[in-house]
Order: C-alpha cells, then sequence, then structure tokens
C-alpha cells in the first residue's frame, strides 16, 4: 500500500511541474528570438559561441555552401524574420571587387541630388588645382557637382571627414600614378578640409615628385606621388613631363618605390600614359650615360612588364597587416560622341547630362589593360597579399559631362584656330571638382572604414 501511494505522489509531482517545464521551454524560445534582435549580431554571435567576424566576414566574398545556407535558412526561421534583413548591413560595406555575390558596389547608377550634393564648394577648397576648378575657369552649368552614385541594392556610407581622419590617425595615405590620382588627391583633400581648424592643418612638399596635406592634431598625411608609369621613365620629373618620345624603364621601380614604403595606405593607378601609340620605347639601361639602347615594344606587353615589376615590389616590401593597398582602374575617356550616339567629331565638349542608358559600356575602353591589370592582383591575391581594384570604369564611363572640358587653366597658349574650335583643345581625360572623383573617394572610404 505504501509503495503503491508512493508511485501515485510521483505521478502527481511529475503532471504538475510539467506544465512549469513548458512554460521554461516557451520563454526560451522567446528569449531567444528577441534577445539577438534586441542586442544585434554581436551577442547573436556570442550565443552561438563564435565571434562576429569568423561568422560573417565571408559572406560578401565566397557563394555559401549548402550547408551554410541551410544554416542560415534555420537560424532566419528560428527568429522569425527572414535572412535579408538579418544581413541587410554588410551589404553596405564596400566588397571585394571580384568576388562579391551580395552587392557590387561599381555597378549602379547615377542620381541627381541637390540636396546633399556637392560634398564642399570648389571656392572654398584653398588647394583646388587650375586643372579641375572648372567654376573658376568660365563653367556655368555646375549641375554636374550634383550626381551621386547608388549602388543596385546597397548604399554607399555617408562620408564622414572625422570618422576617415581618426582611421588615418598616426598614418600616412598616398596616392601614387598620374594627374588624375593627382585630382583625386585633391578630392579628398576638399573632402576632409574644413573639418580641421586651419591653424591645425598644413602643406609640404617634398621635391622632386611628392606632396602633402597634414591634419596635425591626428598626425595623419594625405599625400601625392608623381609616377605616371609606376616604374622609372623619362616622364618621372612632375613639371616637365610632356615628351611625346616617351621612354619606360619596365623592370626599374627602386628609385620611386623608396618614397612608398612606410606609407600605410597606397592607392596606385597607371592607365592613360600608356596609351601614347601602339609601341612604346623600352629602355633596360639607366637613363645616365651616352650608351642608350632602346627597344620597341607593344604597349599591352611593356604595361603587363611594369606591373609585374610592381607587383613583385609590393610581395617583397608590404606588410600586409600594416598596409592596404588599393589599384584604380582606368578612369574613363570621352573623346568621341559616337560613342553615346553624339554627333560625329565631337567630344565631352558641352555635354551636361551623363548617359543614362543602363548596361552602357565605351566601347574603346581599354579592356586588355583592364585583364592585365586583374591578373597581376590575382597573383598577388594567390600569394596572400590581398590588393583591391577599385573599379572605377563603368561609372566613370556614364559622366560624359564632368570633364573639366575648356574649363581649366590652360599651360600653353591657344591657336587662332583652337579658340574658334573649342572640341580641338577640350579636356575630355581630366575631371572637375566637386565631381565625379569625390565619388571615387566614397567608394575609397567605405573599404578603409569597414576593414
Amino acid at each position: 500500500m505504501a509503495h503503491k501511494a508512493q508511485t501515485a505522489a510521483t505521478r502527481w509531482g511529475l503532471r504538475s511541474i510539467f506544465p512549469s517545464l513548458v512554460a521554461l521551454l516557451i520563454g526560451t524560445i522567446i528569449l531567444a528570438a528577441i534577445y539577438p534582435a534586441h542586442y544585434g549580431e554581436k551577442q547573436l554571435s556570442f550565443l552561438l559561441g563564435r565571434d562576429r567576424e569568423p561568422l560573417f566576414s565571408n559572406l560578401t566574398d565566397i557563394a555559401p555552401s549548402p550547408a551554410t545556407s541551410s544554416f542560415e535558412k534555420q537560424l532566419s526561421f528560428l527568429l522569425g524574420r527572414d535572412r535579408e534583413p538579418l544581413f541587410s548591413n554588410l551589404t553596405d560595406i564596400a566588397p571585394s571587387p571580384a568576388t562579391s555575390s551580395l552587392c557590387d558596389v561599381f555597378s549602379g547608377s547615377w542620381v541627381f541630388d541637390n540636396v546633399s550634393r556637392p560634398l564642399y564648394k570648389e571656392g572654398q577648397c584653398k588647394y583646388m588645382l587650375g586643372q579641375q576648378a572648372c567654376g573658376k575657369f568660365g563653367r556655368k552649368d555646375l549641375k554636374y557637382q550634383q550626381w551621386r552614385w547608388q549602388p543596385h541594392g546597397c548604399d554607399l556610407p555617408r562620408f564622414n571627414a572625422t570618422a576617415l581622419l581618426e582611421r588615418l590617425r598616426n598614418k600616412r595615405l598616398m596616392f601614387v600614378g598620374d594627374s588624375l590620382n593627382r585630382g583625386q588627391w585633391v578630392s579628398l583633400v576638399c573632402m576632409v578640409e574644413s573639418s580641421i581648424p586651419k591653424k591645425r592643418r598644413s602643406f609640404s612638399s617634398r621635391r622632386p615628385a611628392s606632396i602633402g596635406f597634414n591634419a596635425l592634431d591626428y598626425n595623419a598625411t594625405i599625400e601625392f606621388y608623381w609616377a605616371p608609369l609606376l616604374v622609372e621613365s623619362n616622364c618621372d620629373d612632375p613639371m616637365n613631363h610632356h615628351l611625346d618620345n616617351r621612354i619606360v624603364r619596365v623592370g626599374a621601380i627602386g628609385k620611386h618605390a623608396r618614397h612608398w614604403s612606410d606609407v600605410d595606405i597606397l592607392i596606385f593607378n597607371s592607365y592613360l600614359w600608356w596609351r601614347e601609340s601602339p609601341e612604346i620605347k623600352v629602355s633596360w639601361e639607366s637613363f645616365v650615360g651616352p650608351d642608350k639602347n632602346y627597344e620597341m615594344m607593344k604597349m599591352l606587353r611593356a604595361y603587363k612588364i611594369a606591373l609585374n615589376t610592381w607587383s613583385d615590389w609590393i610581395q617583397v616590401h608590404v606588410n600586409s597587416s600594416k598596409t592596404q593597398v588599393f589599384f584604380n582602374g582606368m578612369s574613363a575617356t570621352h573623346e568621341r560622341a559616337e560613342d553615346w550616339g553624339g554627333i560625329a567629331d565631337h567630344n565631352c565638349f558641352e555635354e551636361t547630362e551623363p548617359i543614362t542608358e543602363g548596361g552602357y559600356r565605351v566601347r574603346r575602353s581599354t579592356r586588355g589593360m583592364m585583364h592585365t591589370l586583374r591578373k597581376a592582383v590575382n597573383k598577388l591575391q594567390k600569394r596572400g597579399l590581398n590588393v583591391h581594384v577599385l573599379d572605377i570604369t563603368k561609372l566613370s564611363e556614364y559622366r560624359k559631362d564632368a570633364h573639366s572640358s575648356i574649363y581649366k587653366e590652360q599651360t600653353k597658349n591657344l591657336t587662332q584656330h583652337q579658340m574658334a574650335n573649342p572640341v580641338t583643345y577640350a579636356d575630355c581625360f581630366h575631371w572637375c571638382l566637386p565631381g565625379l572623383p569625390d565619388v571615387w573617394n566614397e567608394l575609397l572610404y567605405a573599404y578603409i572604414l569597414h576593414n
């Protein structure tokens, strides 16, 4: 009898606590759903027993495996929401151009925005050069300043000069290349200048090829170094380089590279100066001395050798844990109006609107050079060095309206024929500021901010 009573009591006890167990389980499920939503991705990662970086860092770089995809779907289902909102902020980070499957920030469209654009005023930037100051040299239509780049499927982070300067604290950022990179340098300086008190900024020139902007309170410098072909050439004098007889030492880079060795963020470009002709003179010896032996080489082959020389230097001298390396893609030119359905024998002169045709791509773009650049960068990535290609080509090709055209400081006296025919001297290579290079810097900023 006592045994039966004990058994009955046990059954009754289990029945009495069963509702409590159910309530506890339900509460745990609700807490699991609410807690991540309230406290964010870091707490979610902690609950899953791993840090956020390893869990999410590769989502923009590789296609998920079936197992990963299944896990993410199950996780989204348990949390009562779709995967898209859970990871939406990750698409705001500029991804690796070659590998992103979620958001390609270089694929998008131009949106007219006269509220948030321009990012600065031309007349208020004391570092503006005559090559970019289109308003100063007579351009009246300023609509070119008011276009914002909108990637498909995500937004670029809003530029914040203070945030960038904090990232550059105790660091050097350097643009290396030709006048297009110099224009981007001017753009970035203008974008941050107003956030620094006048007495806490300075300008320095390290002859013959380097200039720099210094933010004293941050011990940060934003510099430009003139090396239009990256390797050594007879065009290396930044003040006297308009040479028709261009000669390049494709295997020599040390004279330039010693100025880059301790820089924290490097942004290279080299494109326009290779396009002078299908062939280029190549020297394997020093420019000093009476004996100079040259050979004529196909431009693309010489470009490939020069990029290999550059990449070999990067591999040996760059510490990837300290230095970020970027390479700008090819900046578009608009020398032939026929390329966008314009009038024959015209160019960018008097163009005031971007090209709006979806998927448009200028036929004269040098795809071979871009392919060569990609191969050099891929070789470095296989060796464990991450070089980001800022693929500015396509978004720049739409902007036939944004060139300096005739609205720039003229370094040579114009002929009567030129003055009567502005198309003949319109600059369809360089860009007005504020303008397109500001967007290149917004893309660069996204990489630096979210590194």
